[in-house]
């Protein structure tokens, strides 16, 4: 399978608006701590978005309600993995992604055949307190030989100018956060990410 190399995560269907119109193709929604009905409301809302703009959306760890709402692509950390239904997940045919920080953790996302494996952080971040260090360009090309023709996404501490030296260790598609919604000028830094990642 062939993502789009640029993979932007928001936390909010309102991020969509003004990240779709401008070309972006794969985009996360990763929402935290909102009640049942207004989170069902936010992933709907973005589903509709991504579809109005021919955009694949990913599901962050809500595998039930993406499963409700028919979504096509659910994304799912290692804890995640603990309770999620993942015959259910399947039978649905959705594909699915998978955090990965160590070797272990990459043999269990191997042995659920994912639609692609993300590593982390890759430089170091300020999204999420977080018990790896940043794993670096040479664990990228690691993971690439181990991960065979499954997908690799390079995430934490990425710019467009960073996404380019880990394209060059092995990663197929880039992903950023707080590089775009921390910046000024969130669109232009958008637009800078889809001209590096074309």
């Amino acid at each position: 399978m062939t993502l789009p190399r640029f993979y932007p995560i928001f936390d909010s269907a309102d991020w969509l608006r003004r990240a779709l119109p401008l070309g972006v193709k794969l985009v996360q929604i990763r929402i935290k701590d909102q009640p049942a009905p207004q989170l069902l409301g936010e992933l709907a809302l973005a589903q509709e978005l991504c579809r109005e703009h021919g955009a694949t959306l990913v599901v962050n760890d809500h595998w039930q309600a993406a499963l409700d709402l028919g979504c096509d692509f659910i994304h799912l950390g290692q804890e995640d993995l603990d309770t999620a239904d993942l015959a259910a997940i399947r039978r649905a045919g959705m594909r699915l992604g998978i955090s990965t920080h160590d070797h272990a953790e990459l043999d269990r996302a191997l042995a659920l055949a994912p639609d692609y494996v993300a590593l982390g952080p890759v430089w170091p971040t300020i999204l999420k307190k977080m018990k790896w260090e940043q794993q670096g360009l040479e664990r990228v090309g690691e993971w690439r030989r181990l991960v065979g023709a499954i997908p690799l996404v390079a995430i934490g501490g990425l710019t467009p100018e960073r996404a380019r030296a880990a394209f060059a260790a092995g990663a197929d598609v880039a992903s950023a956060v707080t590089d775009i919604t921390l910046n000024p000028d969130p669109e232009g830094r958008i637009r800078a990410w889809l001209e590096a990642t074309a």
